[in-house]
């Protein structure tokens, strides 16, 4: 046994043992009841006692079981008890009444007498309890036939028992009117309570089957002993405390059982689980029920016959009797007739609907044998399969279901015969069925039993499998390439790091980026981008091998999965891969011809080989890095996975999770660098900078932390705190006498950012008294996203609240002239680059030189960054320079050196002429904050 199966039947013992207890309790009290009543009870006055008092308590028992129980929520059929209970009570009046006189009283019970109105007023009420718990017949004519039913049974009785004994009782009163009425009421009630017994026992509700069974059994024995108490012979000799009052006893004790244990019966079967619905009434039952009339009919024959065999003369109540008894028959065979004939017309016309169902319906349904051959297929197999119904019959099942199918669909319906009908009515299954041109079609098939085989009701689903395979296809492939989608390629490297060679380290995944594509898009449209990464797709895919993976995953990025053979070593294998891969990058790298334009892009592609235990999203997550090392190494070449490429990350990772909160934290300090004459040596401004030492004590250099958040909201959080301390320190400075222009360098992208609105830097100088010209603006190289028509708006408000505008890194970037020719600049501020050179390169020092000559045609100031040396002083003076900054003068001042050199107000400049070139040659510049490569996204 299972453990649920065993913790249910722990469960449902107990309340099994207390029916069975309560049963045997019942059975012991009836039983003793009866041994005391054949013995006598020992004397005659114990007997009186408990023939009169002892069947008064029973009955009151019965009564006051049958109004509790009525009185329960769970109770139907409510008034039926209630009923119940008032019979029992008159029951229990007459046997105390009874008591009275014999026991009390000490003298005989007279006739008639109180008792024998509380014993007739006992049959009424039960007689209507049994209509109520009684079918409620469903049309007019049952309810007729009902009636009939009963007369039939109470007709026949009564001819049978008038022919016995009741016609002797009636002539033997006399002309006494009250007696025999008297005598003859005790079993004419009886005779009506046994018809409806009688009727109603094939009719009863099936709601508390128990419970009404238990009564009507109750009240059978009841009238059983009552019809022993009026035959004459017995009721000559009748004393209290007889055996015939055991009967009575036991009656009304099963009267007051009745509705308890069923309750019990019922607690007993719910607490051992779920049960399916009450078996279906045996043929018997339903042949008793429809020959109770004609055997009623019988009974009354046989009384007619009784009296003449006799001799006697038939009495006329028995010849009325009978009349009407075979009156009732004629008409009751009448109506059945005629509900016969109804019935009869109502079911050929369901009959001749259900057929145009089944013709008429777009499904196909099909009637399948046992062994499989079908028996029945409806029309629709014309028009669904292509195939006639009466070709279909008598043919195969299993021969028209695709081989690749059978197995399952076999399996499915073993499995569903196996099972219980009420745990399974039907199953559906799915399979391709042979249709008439020889093709496949999908076939979606609910299955139910019939008869020892199967129905099918079955239709084609062909196009909504077609359109899930479509919708599926879709979700796995990228819509403009059709190739595998981030998700599908997710799925396949899953797939083989799980699969058999899970522990080839052959297995590699390659990143491909093409280089230069965004330019493709800016330049000729997104239509010629989208036809650019088709190209390359179809590209990519012809040079993988069959067994590989070619996917786009977004953008301008796709990916390859390089399954491992588990052939080579690792050495080999890793050299194969790069071959493939640098085999991709020379392929995706050729010209492109699009609308007749060629169009060239290069591949930067990573490579990462899987290794033991590592999961798809790592393996992919290296291949990734690497392609952002081989973009950040020079772009269009092969880059392979190393472990210090994740250090750098996690190393870079921590740096922006410090840098969120270092601002808040104070771990920033602003530092300032003077601006000098390069004429006179004297201040004419300070640029503003930030330094950042954490609280470890490390002190990061502008380009480390500058480059972390330069993808990030903290640049834009970092931009506006710059801005906000220079402003404040610059107006302190000029409160004590030091009132130096403040330059701050911002990017244009923050100057358009709805975080720094142009009403925000207003404030800022009002709140702060900045006078006009005392903040100066370095406007960083712009993003090429960024339109020039907005910061062109933006840059000549600001200028119209006296802020001055500097153009930072002139010379270094491409659009360094176009933002000259556009933008309202006041200062050109030259790039350190060209700077470091000036003195060595000649061509360095004409492109410096001519570069001024624009700024002084302009009438703009200069100025140089990064001036380190007084020969860089020499000859950036003599080609029309203005300004400087670097270390030729000063290096960044904290506020309290700052101050000092703005007390001193300046700085000596060397005197004499410049140095001549001493190379021609052009040296390598070194990078700068602004020139840096970016690096792989955190």
């Amino acid at each position: 046994m299972s453990a649920p199966g065993a913790l249910m039947a722990r469960d449902t013992a107990p309340a099994g043992a207390a029916i069975l207890r309560h049963q045997l309790m019942l059975a012991a009290l009836c039983a003793a009841y009866g041994i005391g009543a054949a013995l006598g009870w020992g004397s005659p006055e114990l007997a009186l006692i408990m023939g009169d008092f002892g069947l008064s308590a029973a009955a009151l028992v019965a009564a006051v079981s049958c109004l509790l129980y009525a009185r329960t929520e769970h109770c139907r059929f409510r008034s039926a008890w209630l009923l119940f209970a008032l019979s029992s009570f008159m029951a229990c009046a007459g046997n105390a009444v009874w008591g009275w006189y014999e026991v009390v009283l000490d003298r005989p019970v007279p006739s008639p007498s109180a008792a024998d109105l509380f014993f007739m007023c006992f049959a009424p009420p039960a007689i209507v309890g049994l209509l109520v718990l009684a079918k409620r017949p469903e049309s007019r004519a049952r309810w007729v036939c009902l009636g009939l039913d009963a007369w039939l049974i109470g007709g026949s009785l009564l001819t049978l028992s008038w022919s016995l004994a009741l016609a002797h009782t009636a002539h033997a009163q006399g002309e006494s009117v009250a007696p025999a009425a008297l005598a003859l009421a005790y079993p004419l009630l009886d005779i009506v309570l046994v018809s409806m017994v009688l009727a109603l026992h094939f009719r009863r509700s099936q709601a508390n089957r128990s419970a009404v069974n238990t009564a009507i059994a109750g009240l059978a024995l009841t009238v059983v002993c009552d019809a022993l108490f009026t035959s004459p012979l017995l009721r000559e000799s009748y004393r209290s405390g007889q055996l015939l009052d055991a009967g009575w006893f036991a009656g009304s004790l099963l009267l007051a059982y009745a509705p308890w244990g069923a309750r019990q019966a019922s607690r007993a079967a719910a607490a051992g689980g779920p049960s399916g619905p009450p078996p279906p009434g045996r043929p018997l039952g339903g042949s008793l029920a429809a020959l109770t009339p004609y055997l009623a009919a019988a009974v009354c024959t046989l009384g007619i016959l009784y009296s003449v065999t006799e001799g006697r003369r038939v009495d006329r109540v028995v010849v009325i009797t009978a009349c009407t008894v075979v009156l009732a028959l004629v008409v009751r065979q009448g109506i059945m007739l005629l509900e016969n004939l109804a019935l009869t017309q109502e079911l050929a016309q369901k009959e001749n609907h259900f057929r145009s169902l089944v013709q008429g319906s777009s499904d196909v349904i099909m009637i399948a044998a046992p062994s499989g051959v079908l028996r029945y297929v409806s029309p629709a197999a014309t028009k669904v399969y292509g195939r006639d119904a009466e070709e279909l019959v008598g043919s195969e099942l299993a021969s028209l279901i695709h081989p690749e199918d059978l197995g399952r669909v076999v399996h499915e319906l073993r499995r569903f015969l196996a099972a219980q009908p009420a745990d399974a009515p039907t199953t559906r299954m799915e399979c391709r069925f042979r249709s008439g041109s020889g093709t496949w079609l999908n076939v979606e098939s609910t299955v139910s039993r019939h008869e020892g085989g199967l129905i099918f009701n079955s239709r084609d689903v062909t196009e909504r499998v077609r359109l899930q395979a479509q919708l599926q296809h879709n979700a796995e492939h990228d819509p403009l390439t059709d190739l595998p989608n981030r998700a599908l390629f997710t799925a396949r490297v899953r797939g083989a790091l799980a699969g058999r060679r899970s522990g080839d380290q052959g297995t590699a995944v390659l990143f491909i980026d093409l280089d230069g594509f965004k330019g493709v898009n800016d330049r000729l449209g997104h239509q010629a981008g989208d036809e650019l990464l088709i190209q390359a797709a179809r590209r990519l895919a012809e040079s993988v091998r069959a067994g590989d993976t070619a996917a786009r995953l977004g953008g301008d990025e796709f990916a390859a999965l390089i399954v491992g053979d588990g052939a080579c070593e690792q050495g080999a294998r890793e050299l194969q891969v790069h071959e493939i891969a640098d085999r991709l990058r020379l392929m995706l790298s050729q010209p492109y011809s699009i609308d007749g334009t060629e169009v060239r892009v290069a591949a930067s592609i990573g490579v990462a080989f899987a290794e033991p235990s590592i999961d798809p999203t790592d393996l992919m997550r290296n291949a990734d890095l690497a392609m952002y090392r081989a973009k950040a190494g020079g772009k269009d070449r092969v880059e392979l996975y190393a472990p210090q490429m994740q250090a750098e990350v996690v190393r870079r990772t921590e740096l922006a999770a410090k840098l969120r909160t270092a601002l808040h934290d104070g771990e920033f300090a602003l530092l300032h660098q003077p601006v000098v004459s390069l004429t006179t040596g004297r201040v004419t401004a300070v640029s503003a900078q930030a330094r950042w030492r954490s609280a470890q004590g490390i002190l990061f250099t502008p380009a480390e932390f500058l480059r972390v958040a330069d993808d990030g909201n903290r640049a834009a959080e970092l931009g506006r705190w710059l801005l906000e301390e220079a402003v404040e320190q610059a107006a302190e400075r000029g409160r004590l006498g030091h009132p130096t222009p403040v330059s701050v360098r911002l990017s244009a992208r923050l100057l358009l950012d709805r975080s720094l609105p142009l009403g925000s830097i207003e404030a800022l100088l009002t709140r702060h008294q900045l006078p006009s010209g005392a903040l100066i603006i370095e406007l960083a190289d712009s993003d090429p996203r960024i339109s020039f028509d907005e910061l062109e708006q933006r840059l000549v408000a600001l200028r119209r609240l006296g802020v001055r505008i500097a153009l930072d890194g002139f010379g270094s970037g491409y659009a360094a002239i176009n933002a000259l020719r556009r933008l309202p600049v006041d200062v050109l501020k030259l790039d350190r680059g060209l700077v470091e050179g000036v003195v060595e390169s000649a061509r360095l020092h004409k492109i410096t030189s001519g570069l001024l000559r624009i700024a002084r045609d302009l009438g703009m100031h200069s100025v140089a960054d990064g001036v380190d040396v007084p020969e860089q002083v020499l000859a950036l003076r003599a080609m029309g320079c203005t300004h400087g900054q670097g270390m030729a003068f000063s290096g960044p001042l904290d506020e309290y050196r700052l101050r000092r050199a703005l007390v001193r107000d300046e700085y000596p400049v060397p005197a004499g002429m410049a140095m001549p070139v001493l190379t021609a040659g052009i040296p390598q510049a070194r990078n700068g904050s602004n020139s840096e490569t970016r690096v792989p996204p955190t």
